[in-house]
């Protein structure tokens, strides 16, 4: 505290007093002797100031460092990626809206959060001079309470991508970690988290996305059938189940949602349809349902310029796994606008198959997900950085919290 408001308020009325003198003796001003001028009342300004300050100053307790720590993973908090151009994960607590923590990832990274909640785990890939020389590609475990480094596992090679929602995953036991690799033929690297080393690396041709299962894998292929990798035995085997969708024709998002503990994944169409699977060594997926029929509207197709409210973003599916509810950001364009970010919200009754909400949205919305508590909320962020939390209960739209981060978005699962 430099002074008190009483000193401030003489300190300005010398120096009205002093310029009002030097006015009327004077009339105007040249630029040198208003500069003389300013310095002069600046001077009685700040001696005026800090003698004043010399009487009124209130003792104030010293300032003393200290370490916080961070509550372990829970449902109620958002994990928001900085974006493309800004690093960081940003943790935050959907009941204040406030940032509690920060994982350091790169833009260039993937994070996947312990299932026993005791550990954060980033993917990534760094170079010895920033944008060059020797390349190292790492698995980086940082303490879930203090946010420290507790050590890095290389591992050889990983597709060097940044923030895809189904790229890097945790085994359901939180023994291994799964990372997606391209080299160019798609595999997986699997690190084992008990001796934090690098265990293996197994081939999964033409397939991308990984779903854990408690015998290995679950990924979706370019043939439009689901892959699944046994790792329980000795020797990796891939078993393919019939084709369910067609990649040329009418593609699903690469960023659908999987429950681990359901074992039971949501998988949405570019035109619209919603596939529900169970996952497992022999996946069963259900027969489609058309989410522009579920609304009272026409499904969408294919036909060039054809118009409908379609789906569209990055991140534009969040399952909430109780209710069985999806949201799903929806646009109005035509075929191959999947990347046009979300006009509306659409709330999805999965078991009525029936869309039960369709809410406005002012800002063109990229990522979406949701809490798994009783009470979900949802956070939804833009290009821009900016982001927002909406109570489902009363689906009100909390005020915009900027700089919070344009990347995707993740959640825990409820124990």
């Amino acid at each position: 505290m430099i002074g008190s408001a009483g000193g401030w308020t003489i300190a300005l009325a010398c120096f009205c007093r002093h310029y009002a003198a030097f006015k009327e003796g004077s009339g105007q001003m040249s630029r040198h002797t208003s500069q003389a001028f300013t310095l002069r009342a600046a001077a009685v300004l700040i001696g005026t100031v800090l003698a004043s300050g010399a009487q009124a100053a209130v003792p104030t307790e010293p300032e003393t460092p200290n370490v916080a720590t961070l509550a372990s993973p829970n449902p109620g908090w958002f994990y928001v990626r900085g974006g493309f151009d800004t690093a960081g994960t940003q943790i935050v607590d959907s009941a204040t809206g406030k940032m509690v923590g920060m994982v350091d990832t790169s833009r260039t990274s993937d994070m996947a959060v312990d299932p026993a909640g005791k550990f954060y785990y980033v993917s990534e890939t760094i170079w010895s001079k920033g944008n060059r020389g020797t390349r190292q590609d790492l698995l980086s475990i940082y303490d879930a309470n203090s946010l420290k480094l507790q050590t890095e596992v290389s591992f050889p090679g990983r597709l060097i991508i940044g923030a895809q929602v189904n790229n890097f995953a945790i085994s359901p036991d939180g023994k291994s970690a799964y990372i997606f690799n391209l080299t160019p033929a798609a595999s997986v690297n699997i690190v084992d988290l008990g001796k934090r080393k690098f265990a293996r690396n197994v081939e999964l041709p033409g397939c991308a996305g990984l779903m854990p299962i408690a015998e290995g894998l679950v990924s979706v292929c370019s043939d439009g059938s689901l892959a699944s990798l046994n790792l329980s035995g000795g020797k990796a085997e891939i078993t393919r189940s019939v084709p369910f969708f067609s990649a040329t024709n009418d593609p699903v998002f690469d960023a659908y949602n999987y429950s681990v503990r359901r074992k039971e994944a949501v998988f949405l169409s570019y035109t619209g349809l919603i596939y529900m699977a169970k996952i497992g060594l022999k996946p069963e997926v259900a027969a489609p349902f058309s989410i522009q029929a579920a609304a009272g509207l026409r499904p969408g197709d294919t036909k060039p310029l054809d118009v409908n409210w379609l789906p569209g973003g990055r991140q534009l599916t969040a399952w909430h796994h109780a209710s069985n509810h999806l949201y799903v950001l929806m646009h109005i364009g035509e075929f191959w606008t999947q990347k046009d970010p979300g006009e509306e919200i659409w709330d999805v009754d999965l078991s009525a198959k029936k869309v039960v909400k369709r809410f406005p949205l002012e800002d063109h919305i990229d990522n979406i997900e949701v809490t798994q508590g009783d009470k979900p909320k949802l956070f939804v962020n833009t290009g821009k950085n900016d982001g927002y939390i909406l109570d489902l209960a009363t689906w009100t739209l909390g005020p915009k919290i900027g700089a919070i981060g344009g990347g995707i978005i993740a959640t825990v699962e409820a124990p």
